[in-house]
Protein backbone atom coordinates (compact mmCIF):
# COMPACT_ATOMS: atom_id res chain seq x y z
CA UNK A 1 0.00 0.00 0.00
CA UNK A 2 1.82 3.11 -0.74
CA UNK A 3 0.49 7.04 -0.06
CA UNK A 4 0.22 7.56 -3.53
CA UNK A 5 -2.05 4.18 -4.57
CA UNK A 6 -4.31 4.70 -2.15
CA UNK A 7 -6.90 7.04 -0.65
CA UNK A 8 -5.61 7.28 2.72
CA UNK A 9 -8.16 7.44 6.17
CA UNK A 10 -8.91 10.24 8.17
CA UNK A 11 -5.88 9.14 11.31
CA UNK A 12 -3.42 8.15 8.22
CA UNK A 13 -4.05 11.36 6.50
CA UNK A 14 -3.27 13.34 9.67
CA UNK A 15 -0.22 11.59 9.87
CA UNK A 16 0.98 11.65 6.65
CA UNK A 17 0.92 15.67 6.71
CA UNK A 18 2.61 15.71 9.93
CA UNK A 19 5.46 13.88 8.24
CA UNK A 20 5.36 16.26 5.48
CA UNK A 21 5.75 18.98 7.81
CA UNK A 22 9.02 17.07 9.11
CA UNK A 23 10.19 16.41 5.95
CA UNK A 24 10.58 20.39 5.20
CA UNK A 25 12.18 20.92 8.77
CA UNK A 26 15.00 18.46 8.23
CA UNK A 27 18.22 19.74 7.40
CA UNK A 28 17.58 22.89 9.26
CA UNK A 29 20.93 23.15 11.18
CA UNK A 30 19.85 26.15 13.53
CA UNK A 31 17.10 23.98 14.62
CA UNK A 32 16.69 20.21 15.67
CA UNK A 33 13.45 18.56 14.04
CA UNK A 34 10.61 17.82 16.07
CA UNK A 35 10.51 14.16 15.67
CA UNK A 36 6.81 11.92 15.46
CA UNK A 37 5.60 8.41 17.20
CA UNK A 38 3.05 7.03 15.28
CA UNK A 39 0.75 4.75 17.44
CA UNK A 40 -2.41 2.66 16.42
CA UNK A 41 -3.09 -1.23 16.15
CA UNK A 42 -1.50 -3.73 14.08
CA UNK A 43 -2.26 -3.09 9.76
CA UNK A 44 -3.11 0.62 9.99
CA UNK A 45 -0.89 1.57 8.05
CA UNK A 46 2.04 3.42 10.38
CA UNK A 47 4.85 1.48 8.32
CA UNK A 48 3.49 2.60 5.21
CA UNK A 49 3.66 5.96 6.00
CA UNK A 50 7.25 5.73 7.80
CA UNK A 51 8.15 3.54 4.62
CA UNK A 52 6.63 7.06 2.39
CA UNK A 53 8.12 9.83 4.63
CA UNK A 54 11.40 7.81 4.92
CA UNK A 55 11.93 8.18 0.79
CA UNK A 56 11.68 11.75 0.77
CA UNK A 57 13.64 13.94 3.38
CA UNK A 58 16.30 16.09 2.36
CA UNK A 59 18.86 14.76 4.69
CA UNK A 60 21.05 11.90 3.15
CA UNK A 61 22.19 11.02 6.94
CA UNK A 62 19.21 8.84 7.86
CA UNK A 63 18.60 5.03 8.92
CA UNK A 64 16.04 2.77 9.37
CA UNK A 65 15.32 -0.31 11.77
CA UNK A 66 12.89 -2.46 12.74
CA UNK A 67 13.76 -2.28 16.30
CA UNK A 68 13.81 -6.39 16.95
CA UNK A 69 16.93 -6.05 14.84
CA UNK A 70 18.18 -2.98 16.26
CA UNK A 71 17.81 -4.02 19.87
CA UNK A 72 19.79 -6.74 19.05
CA UNK A 73 22.79 -5.27 17.68
CA UNK A 74 22.82 -2.36 20.36
CA UNK A 75 23.08 -5.32 23.13
CA UNK A 76 26.13 -6.55 21.24
CA UNK A 77 27.44 -3.40 20.36
CA UNK A 78 27.06 -2.01 24.11
CA UNK A 79 29.04 -5.08 25.17
CA UNK A 80 31.65 -4.17 22.30
CA UNK A 81 32.13 -0.48 22.66
CA UNK A 82 31.32 -0.66 26.71
CA UNK A 83 29.15 2.41 26.47
CA UNK A 84 25.65 3.36 25.22
CA UNK A 85 27.95 6.48 23.27
CA UNK A 86 30.42 4.20 21.74
CA UNK A 87 26.87 1.90 21.05
CA UNK A 88 25.22 4.78 19.33
CA UNK A 89 28.36 5.97 17.29
CA UNK A 90 28.92 2.25 16.06
CA UNK A 91 25.04 1.38 14.61
CA UNK A 92 24.42 5.09 13.61
CA UNK A 93 27.14 6.39 11.55
CA UNK A 94 26.46 9.85 11.98
CA UNK A 95 22.49 9.69 11.13
CA UNK A 96 20.64 13.08 11.97
CA UNK A 97 17.17 11.39 11.10
CA UNK A 98 16.31 7.41 12.53
CA UNK A 99 13.60 5.63 12.11
CA UNK A 100 12.53 2.73 14.32
CA UNK A 101 9.61 0.63 13.35
CA UNK A 102 7.72 -1.63 16.11
CA UNK A 103 9.17 0.21 19.06
CA UNK A 104 8.42 -1.87 22.16
CA UNK A 105 9.03 -2.14 25.59
CA UNK A 106 7.79 -5.25 27.24
CA UNK A 107 10.73 -6.54 29.33
CA UNK A 108 12.09 -4.29 32.48
CA UNK A 109 15.41 -5.25 32.34
CA UNK A 110 15.31 -3.79 28.58
CA UNK A 111 13.77 -1.09 29.59
CA UNK A 112 16.75 0.68 31.20
CA UNK A 113 18.80 0.08 28.07
CA UNK A 114 15.90 1.99 26.04
CA UNK A 115 15.94 4.82 28.83
CA UNK A 116 19.39 5.22 28.32
CA UNK A 117 19.38 5.07 23.81
CA UNK A 118 16.68 7.40 24.23
CA UNK A 119 18.31 10.06 26.51
CA UNK A 120 21.29 9.66 24.28
CA UNK A 121 19.23 10.21 21.09
CA UNK A 122 17.69 13.31 22.12
CA UNK A 123 20.73 14.64 24.18
CA UNK A 124 22.88 14.62 20.58
CA UNK A 125 19.54 16.30 18.81
CA UNK A 126 18.97 13.24 16.53
CA UNK A 127 15.53 13.23 14.92
CA UNK A 128 13.27 10.53 15.68
CA UNK A 129 10.45 8.69 13.68
CA UNK A 130 8.57 5.66 15.16
CA UNK A 131 5.79 3.12 14.76
CA UNK A 132 4.51 1.34 17.40
CA UNK A 133 1.64 -0.86 18.70
CA UNK A 134 1.53 1.32 21.76
CA UNK A 135 0.80 4.80 23.01
CA UNK A 136 3.91 6.01 24.61
CA UNK A 137 1.60 5.45 28.12
CA UNK A 138 1.01 1.74 27.27
CA UNK A 139 5.01 1.16 27.29
CA UNK A 140 6.38 -1.15 29.88
CA UNK A 141 2.88 -2.27 30.99
CA UNK A 142 4.50 -4.58 33.70
CA UNK A 143 2.40 -3.34 37.38
CA UNK A 144 5.45 -3.24 39.48
CA UNK A 145 7.71 -1.65 37.12
CA UNK A 146 5.76 1.04 34.78
CA UNK A 147 6.40 3.79 37.39
CA UNK A 148 9.94 3.38 36.54
CA UNK A 149 9.51 4.07 32.88
CA UNK A 150 7.35 6.96 33.59
CA UNK A 151 9.96 9.45 33.20
CA UNK A 152 11.45 8.36 29.23
CA UNK A 153 7.48 7.94 28.50
CA UNK A 154 7.90 12.18 29.51
CA UNK A 155 10.87 12.81 27.97
CA UNK A 156 9.27 11.01 24.79
CA UNK A 157 6.50 13.02 24.65
CA UNK A 158 8.61 16.26 25.23
CA UNK A 159 10.71 15.70 22.00
CA UNK A 160 8.23 13.03 20.11
CA UNK A 161 4.64 15.00 18.65
CA UNK A 162 2.36 11.68 19.38
CA UNK A 163 0.33 11.30 16.57
CA UNK A 164 -2.26 8.45 16.55
CA UNK A 165 -3.00 5.91 13.41
CA UNK A 166 -5.60 3.21 14.30
CA UNK A 167 -8.53 3.29 11.61
CA UNK A 168 -11.03 0.86 11.40
CA UNK A 169 -9.25 -0.63 8.62
CA UNK A 170 -6.29 -3.56 9.23
CA UNK A 171 -5.24 -3.16 5.17
CA UNK A 172 -3.28 -6.71 6.10
CA UNK A 173 -6.42 -8.23 5.43
CA UNK A 174 -7.14 -6.88 2.07
CA UNK A 175 -3.30 -9.09 0.59
CA UNK A 176 -1.41 -6.87 -1.63
CA UNK A 177 2.13 -8.40 -0.92
CA UNK A 178 2.53 -11.07 -3.67
CA UNK A 179 5.80 -12.65 -2.94
CA UNK A 180 8.28 -13.22 0.10
CA UNK A 181 6.35 -13.81 3.66
CA UNK A 182 3.19 -13.98 1.79
CA UNK A 183 4.23 -16.54 -1.13
CA UNK A 184 3.87 -18.98 1.59
CA UNK A 185 0.49 -20.12 3.31
CA UNK A 186 -1.36 -21.23 6.05
CA UNK A 187 -2.48 -24.56 6.38
CA UNK A 188 -4.58 -26.90 8.24
CA UNK A 189 -3.12 -30.18 7.86
CA UNK A 190 0.29 -32.31 8.96
CA UNK A 191 3.50 -30.94 7.12
CA UNK A 192 4.05 -34.20 5.69
CA UNK A 193 7.71 -33.74 6.10
CA UNK A 194 9.31 -35.86 7.96
CA UNK A 195 13.17 -36.05 9.57
CA UNK A 196 15.38 -35.33 12.41
CA UNK A 197 18.88 -33.09 12.19
CA UNK A 198 19.97 -30.83 14.25
CA UNK A 199 20.95 -26.65 13.99
CA UNK A 200 22.29 -24.19 15.92
CA UNK A 201 20.62 -21.73 17.28
CA UNK A 202 21.95 -19.26 20.17
CA UNK A 203 24.02 -21.44 22.17
CA UNK A 204 21.99 -24.51 21.94
CA UNK A 205 20.91 -26.82 19.01
CA UNK A 206 18.05 -26.86 17.65
CA UNK A 207 15.74 -30.58 16.39
CA UNK A 208 14.29 -30.02 13.02
CA UNK A 209 12.41 -31.77 10.55
CA UNK A 210 14.58 -30.87 7.87
CA UNK A 211 17.31 -28.02 7.09
CA UNK A 212 18.94 -27.47 3.53
CA UNK A 213 19.52 -25.27 0.84
CA UNK A 214 18.16 -22.22 2.69
CA UNK A 215 14.73 -24.09 3.72
CA UNK A 216 14.05 -25.07 7.40
CA UNK A 217 11.70 -27.35 9.04
CA UNK A 218 10.76 -27.28 12.22
CA UNK A 219 7.73 -28.16 15.18
CA UNK A 220 6.60 -25.30 16.70
CA UNK A 221 7.40 -27.08 19.95
CA UNK A 222 10.68 -27.39 18.78
CA UNK A 223 11.10 -23.89 17.60
CA UNK A 224 9.25 -22.22 20.41
CA UNK A 225 9.52 -24.07 23.24
CA UNK A 226 12.92 -23.77 24.13
CA UNK A 227 14.53 -20.35 25.89
CA UNK A 228 15.60 -18.56 22.34
CA UNK A 229 14.82 -15.14 21.58
CA UNK A 230 14.07 -12.22 18.88
CA UNK A 231 18.14 -12.27 18.20
CA UNK A 232 18.26 -15.83 17.60
CA UNK A 233 15.77 -15.85 15.12
CA UNK A 234 17.43 -13.28 13.16
CA UNK A 235 20.29 -15.11 13.04
CA UNK A 236 18.50 -18.12 11.83
CA UNK A 237 16.70 -15.79 9.52
CA UNK A 238 20.06 -14.87 7.95
CA UNK A 239 20.82 -18.65 6.74
CA UNK A 240 17.02 -19.98 6.03
CA UNK A 241 15.38 -18.09 3.29
CA UNK A 242 11.93 -20.42 2.99
CA UNK A 243 10.21 -21.81 6.64
CA UNK A 244 7.76 -24.47 7.01
CA UNK A 245 6.52 -24.12 10.73
CA UNK A 246 4.82 -27.52 11.85
CA UNK A 247 2.21 -28.73 14.61
CA UNK A 248 1.53 -25.20 15.49
CA UNK A 249 -1.44 -25.46 18.17
CA UNK A 250 -4.23 -23.33 19.48
CA UNK A 251 -1.94 -20.63 21.13
CA UNK A 252 -3.93 -20.77 24.08
CA UNK A 253 -2.91 -24.05 24.92
CA UNK A 254 0.46 -23.60 25.43
CA UNK A 255 2.61 -21.32 27.83
CA UNK A 256 2.34 -17.75 26.94
CA UNK A 257 6.23 -17.41 26.61
CA UNK A 258 6.12 -20.12 23.51
CA UNK A 259 3.14 -17.62 22.56
CA UNK A 260 5.28 -14.56 22.69
CA UNK A 261 8.27 -16.53 20.63
CA UNK A 262 5.59 -17.20 18.23
CA UNK A 263 5.09 -13.73 18.08
CA UNK A 264 8.57 -13.01 17.87
CA UNK A 265 9.25 -15.56 15.30
CA UNK A 266 6.53 -14.17 12.45
CA UNK A 267 8.02 -10.28 13.30
CA UNK A 268 11.24 -11.47 12.02
CA UNK A 269 10.37 -13.17 8.93
CA UNK A 270 7.58 -10.53 8.16
CA UNK A 271 10.10 -8.02 8.83
CA UNK A 272 12.99 -9.85 6.32
CA UNK A 273 10.15 -10.83 3.36
CA UNK A 274 10.75 -14.56 3.98
CA UNK A 275 8.24 -17.16 2.87
CA UNK A 276 6.45 -18.81 5.56
CA UNK A 277 4.58 -22.11 5.67
CA UNK A 278 2.48 -22.57 8.76
CA UNK A 279 0.67 -26.11 9.15
CA UNK A 280 -1.59 -25.84 12.07
CA UNK A 281 -4.25 -28.21 14.21
CA UNK A 282 -6.56 -24.77 13.88
CA UNK A 283 -8.18 -22.86 11.32
CA UNK A 284 -6.40 -19.46 11.68
CA UNK A 285 -9.97 -17.47 12.84
CA UNK A 286 -9.26 -19.93 16.06
CA UNK A 287 -5.35 -19.59 16.06
CA UNK A 288 -5.09 -16.73 19.16
CA UNK A 289 -8.30 -17.40 20.82
CA UNK A 290 -8.07 -17.60 24.51
CA UNK A 291 -4.87 -16.19 24.82
CA UNK A 292 -4.42 -13.22 27.07
CA UNK A 293 -1.92 -10.83 27.94
CA UNK A 294 0.85 -11.55 25.34
CA UNK A 295 2.15 -8.46 23.98
CA UNK A 296 2.21 -7.98 20.17
CA UNK A 297 0.59 -11.11 19.44
CA UNK A 298 -2.45 -9.13 17.91
CA UNK A 299 0.54 -7.85 15.00
CA UNK A 300 1.69 -11.36 14.21
CA UNK A 301 -1.98 -12.58 13.89
CA UNK A 302 -2.65 -9.50 11.42
CA UNK A 303 0.63 -10.02 9.68
CA UNK A 304 -0.04 -13.82 9.06
CA UNK A 305 -3.46 -12.66 8.03
CA UNK A 306 -1.39 -12.05 4.43
CA UNK A 307 -0.95 -15.98 4.07
CA UNK A 308 -3.10 -17.57 1.87
CA UNK A 309 -5.47 -20.07 3.76
CA UNK A 310 -5.68 -23.75 2.81
CA UNK A 311 -7.46 -26.37 4.51
CA UNK A 312 -5.52 -29.77 3.86
CA UNK A 313 -3.49 -28.74 0.59
CA UNK A 314 0.11 -29.67 0.91
CA UNK A 315 3.07 -27.83 -0.73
Amino acid sequence: MGVDAVALDADQLVAARRLAELDGRLGRRWRRARGVYLHGRPGRGKTMLMDHFLAGPHSDRKRRFHFHGFFAQLHRAVHETGSIGGAVDALLDGAELVCFDEFHVHDPGDATLVARLLDTLFARRITLVVTSNYAPERLLPHPLFHRLFVPTIERIRENLDVVPVDGPRDYRTAGGRGGGFAAGAYVVDDCGVHGDVTVPIGHRLLRARRAESGSLTVDFAELCGIPVSAADFLELAGKFRRWTLCEVPALGTVDPEWVMRFAHLVDVLYDADLELWVYARVARSHLGRDVAGVPDLGRALSRLSTLRFHAGDQH
